[in-house]
């Protein structure tokens, strides 16, 4: 008989692209590799018709979920959800318990629940999840982390802080909730504790179906792809156009910052000189080949930067803070450039622009990398391995 998953995700895995729901829908597609997946949506995208067509036009669906918008406002309940660990109105999202009742029916008829991303089973207010795996992208408590090292106050350094402290309690219950685990990075793996049932599933990219060929064009163009009303994306932006650019611009007057992505053209897109805010561009591959670097400036936020791969696998020449290549197995001046202060950034931009001979090589040698570790292909195997584990170490006697 063949394996039966349900396949509960944040998002439509055939929605708009960004890196979660990228990597949706390639761990939904390598599940299908070896069973019979059925997608449920549990998300506030849940009434996204055209998403929910073509993700049934692949997967089996189960009837998405709307999830209710339910904040703590009492003072007993803002106690509540710092000190109480098994507190499960985190996020003030909770589905309908008409809607949770009928979900958790159906999970007889599956051999396997895996649950995609960790707000997933709060809003379904259940605790705990035999024979389930959850899969999570990324960890709450490394984002507040990083917004408290870059806080514009220091009432908002504090507040990140114990969002952190109370996070990160949460996080390290999951064990216990669940038959297994996966994140994005080893680095992930380790902050949650190790062990054998805390498996590391990387973020990866689609490889291109023809090998990229490089055009950087003149006027010399740096470029940053990605949703920029998403906020590590935002104000990583703002600080590369206040603090880097007009340093670039000092050397190579002529540069163009190119912004691809949904919003990067709308209101809140950069007063800067010569600054091409082109919003969803169809056809991207095009348009990063004459790029002479890509710019991932992340300050903030967690997992793993799906931009990372993305320009690998385009053999574009990547300018990355450490945070943005967070778990990726990559050094500065191999397969990438690192920098942190406005000046190495900006320098690294410059110097990738100048030297098109080393830039290439660089990018020739992230290209190899991408191959071996960074593919769907070569992280599939990695899927399977997760599902088979969750499902041998269930109990055969499941009680839903």
């Amino acid at each position: 008989m063949d394996l039966r998953i349900l396949y509960l995700c944040s998002s439509w895995p055939l929605g708009r692209a960004f890196g979660g729901q990228l990597r949706a829908l390639q761990v939904g597609r390598a599940l299908q590799q070896i069973g019979e997946v059925t997608v449920a949506v549990v998300s506030s995208d849940a009434k996204d018709i055209e998403a929910e067509s073509r993700t049934g036009a692949e997967f089996a669906l189960e009837t998405p979920i709307l999830p209710q918008i339910r904040p703590n406002q009492s003072i007993s309940e803002k106690l509540r959800w710092a000190l109480d660990l098994k507190h499960l109105n985190v996020h003030g999202f909770v589905a309908t318990p008409a809607d949770r009742e009928r979900l958790i029916a159906s999970f007889g008829k599956y051999d396997l629940v895996w649950v995609f991303n960790s707000r997933t089973p709060n809003i379904l207010q259940r605790w705990y999840w035999p024979n389930a795996h959850l899969d999570i992208d990324d960890l709450p408590s490394t984002y507040a982390r990083g917004e408290r090292r870059n806080g514009a106050s220091m009432a908002r350094c504090w507040r990140a802080c114990a969002q952190s402290f109370i996070a990160k309690r949460r996080e390290l219950l999951f064990r216990e909730r669940f038959t297994t685990l996966s994140v994005c990075s080893e680095a992930d793996r380790q902050y949650l504790g190790g062990g054998e049932h805390v498996h590391v599933i990387p973020n990866g990219f689609e490889r291109q179906p023809e090998e990229s060929v490089r055009n950087p064009v003149e006027p010399p163009r740096i470029g940053f792809i990605g949703l920029y009303n998403y906020l590590p994306n935002l104000e990583g932006m703002k600080w590369f156009v206040s603090s880097c650019w007009p340093l670039i611009k000092q050397q190579v007057p002529n540069a163009r910052l190119r912004l691809v992505g949904k919003d990067t053209d709308g209101a809140l897109k950069p007063n800067a000189p010569d600054v091409d805010a082109m919003g969803y561009v169809a056809d991207a591959a095009s348009e990063i080949a004459t790029w002479s670097a890509m710019i991932v400036p992340v300050r903030q936020g967690a997992g793993t930067r799906v931009k990372i791969a993305d320009a690998f696998s385009r053999k574009c020449p990547v300018v990355s803070t450490h945070l943005g290549a967070y778990g990726y197995d990559v050094q500065s001046g191999r397969e990438l450039l690192l920098a942190d202060k406005p000046d190495d950034f900006a320098q690294s931009c410059v110097s990738l622009i100048r030297d098109r001979v080393a830039a290439s090589a660089m990018a020739d040698r992230a290209y190899a990398a991408f191959l071996q570790n960074w593919t769907w292909d070569a992280i599939a195997p990695r899927v399977w391995a997760a599902a088979e584990d969750a499902l041998r170490r269930s109990s055969s006697n499941r009680n839903w």
